[in-house]
């Protein structure tokens, strides 16, 4: 599980900025949500959610761990080696010249992991790598530009790797794709982590299968070799009250056929009636359950990460809340994945869904200043009463994060 991910220098986040998903000890002793982790003291949360203006920076945040997670898995095998560090500095003041950092720590099998690095433009300035088995730290990696130090911990091809990691490359991609055994695990923490949009749009730059809200279908179809897929899609759609009972796949005529040449239908039911319908016809609603629906499930079974920006596009308030309580049920969730999320939905602050989805050191916020640096923080610096109404006190600028509308005169005088 994801204990907390640092950032310094990545688009608008030009000062260090830190998300946890460690428990803050509030709310109700027999919350079901936070989890015992072995390997780490303090209970983590499987969701955590960003709400902020738009442009204040939470999507950045979600950027910044994508950037990470491609760095990692990406720059050995694609980052050319006279092309530099693809990163995304600050672009005002000293962002430009400073290096920009990254950060996570995080439990995989009950061993605690940090694991960072420092880029500019160029190359490579820092990567480390620190491991905590039976609750002891112990240095595996410590990099320096080109000067490595190796833990007497970390064994393995430690020196065939470095001799063939580019200065502008990560010595834990350049393992991973030359057989260290040790650090596989590490590496497919990474590899595990699903960075996708509720609004088709995608963060990653490699791994864009929608455009402009469409549809890749192939992203599903490759899915329906799985034997109980279809009726997990069916039960997450039925559970969503989107009137689906069925789902099939369709060959096309082979002069209809673009892709795959298979389809997606969908049977619905109304009183006595049945009838199956193309995916194109159906609402944006159940496109986009079924859009995420795989990365859902991948992230369920694998007990890994889900990162998600606007959740709530083309999605019902309660659709949302369906998707959060797969996250904050131990029965539905016993493998600990974690949803990171952005959002405008206000109604997952309050009680009009009922009791309120989200505890709150499972609210964070965004804030840009007059320039342009974003900062981000947690709803429980400004330690709300437990009888406090958050979607108002949200709404009326009690915990900042919102925008600032000015007079819209609209051409007049």
């Amino acid at each position: 599980m994801l204990i907390e991910f640092r950032v310094e220098n990545h688009r608008s986040l030009f000062e260090e900025q830190a998300l946890t998903f460690e428990c803050s000890g509030l709310g109700n002793p027999s919350d079901t949500r936070p989890r015992e982790i072995e390997g780490h003291s303090v209970p983590l949360l499987p969701v955590c959610v960003i709400y902020g203006a738009n442009a204040s920076g939470k999507s950045n945040v979600l950027n910044a761990l994508d950037f990470m997670r491609e760095s990692v898995i990406y720059s050995h095998r694609r980052w050319e080696p006279d092309t530099g560090v693809p990163r995304a500095p600050f672009a005002w003041a000293d962002g430009l010249e400073m290096p920009s950092t990254f950060e996570v720590t995080f439990v995989q099998r009950g061993t605690k992991y940090q694991y960072g690095f420092s880029a500019n433009d160029e190359v490579i300035e820092e990567e480390w790598l620190f491991a905590w088995p039976n609750k002891r730290k112990q240095v595996w990696l410590e990099r320096d530009h080109d000067t490595y130090k190796f833990g007497d911990n970390l064994k393995g091809p430690n020196e065939s790797v470095r001799e063939v990691t580019r200065a502008n490359a990560l010595f834990l991609s350049a393992a991973a794709q030359n057989n260290h055994q040790q650090l596989s695990l590490i590496f497919a923490w990474f590899r595990n982590i699903i960075v996708t949009s509720a609004s088709g749009k995608s963060n990653s730059t490699y791994n864009s299968r929608y455009l402009l809200g469409n549809i890749e279908q192939s992203a599903l179809l490759k899915d329906f070799d799985q034997k109980d897929f279809i009726y997990r899609l069916v039960e997450l759609l039925q559970a969503a009250d989107t009137g689906v009972v069925n789902v099939k796949m369709v060959e096309e005529e082979p002069i209809m056929r673009r892709g795959s040449g298979s389809s997606i239908m969908l049977q619905h039911q109304r009183e006595n009636d049945t009838s199956w319908l193309n995916l194109e016809d159906e609402s944006e609603g159940t496109k986009t359950l079924l859009r995420i629906a795989p990365s859902l499930f991948r992230v369920l079974d694998n007990g890994s990460v889900l990162i998600i920006d606007e959740l709530e596009s083309s999605l019902h308030p309660l659709l949302a809340l369906t998707i959060l309580n797969l996250f904050n049920s131990p029965e539905i969730n016993p493998n600990n994945a974690q949803l990171l999320f952005t959002t405008h939905d206000t109604n997952l602050l309050g009680t009009t869904l009922g009791e309120p989805p989200l505890r709150r050191d499972q609210i964070w916020f965004t804030e840009k200043d007059d320039t342009g640096k974003s900062c981000l923080y947690p709803l429980t610096d400004f330690k709300p009463r437990q009888t406090e109404n958050l979607e108002r006190g949200y709404l009326q600028g009690r915990y900042g994060a919102i925008p600032f509308l000015g007079d819209i005169r609209m051409g007049t005088t």
